[in-house]
């Protein structure tokens, strides 16, 4: 049951309205995410201009991809779990190993898994990090351009795990199950 009701499209009106017809222009699509976040249009429109921001970043999609898988199964986003599970294999070309791989922040990539173990530790740290950490990120050949999309992808990610686990938003992906409890 969703917790916030489904702005739909052709109902909606204003600035509602105007993005969710952004959302389907850009994507699509128009996933249930959307639709709650509707109810707020300046949550969706935010969302929407971090999400644009990232998108044209320098992280390839694959990696952006294993990001958000390790974010929402830290969360508990069964939603964000299955959206990117099903982006990550049909649109970014990641194989089901590396998709469950990502799942627990692990890469077959060294500069991929120093980018998840850092992502993972800011998640985990609240932001503060082991100096060894950010040192084994640059080390692995990751610039500061990379750690800090890092950062704003653990930002976005949080955003959408959060709002999708408080508002229940109905699952309108293929489903994935969480193995952790959040």
């Amino acid at each position: 049951m969703t917790g916030f009701p489904l702005v739909e499209p052709a109902a909606a009106t204003g600035k509602a309205a105007d993005l969710l017809a952004d959302v389907q222009k850009t994507f699509g699509l128009t996933p249930n995410m959307t639709k709650a976040m509707a109810n707020s249009p300046a949550l969706l429109k935010g969302y929407l201009a971090l999400n644009g921001a990232l998108a044209g970043g320098v992280l390839p999609a694959p990696v952006r991809e294993r990001l958000a898988l390790a974010t929402a199964e830290y969360n508990g986003c069964a939603y964000c779990l299955s959206a990117h599970t099903y982006i990550g294999a049909n649109i970014a070309g990641i194989d089901a190993v590396e998709l469950e791989s990502a799942r627990d922040a692990k890469a077959a990539d060294p500069r991929t898994q120093a980018l998840l173990t850092l992502s993972d530790a800011i998640a985990h740290g609240r932001g503060q990090v082991d100096d060894s950490v950010l040192r084994a990120a640059r080390d692995a050949g990751a610039t500061d351009d990379e750690i800090g999309e890092v950062v704003g992808h653990l930002a976005l990610n949080v955003l959408t795990n959060y709002f999708n686990v408080l508002a229940k938003v109905d699952n309108d992906w293929p489903a994935v199950p969480l193995r952790t409890a959040a």
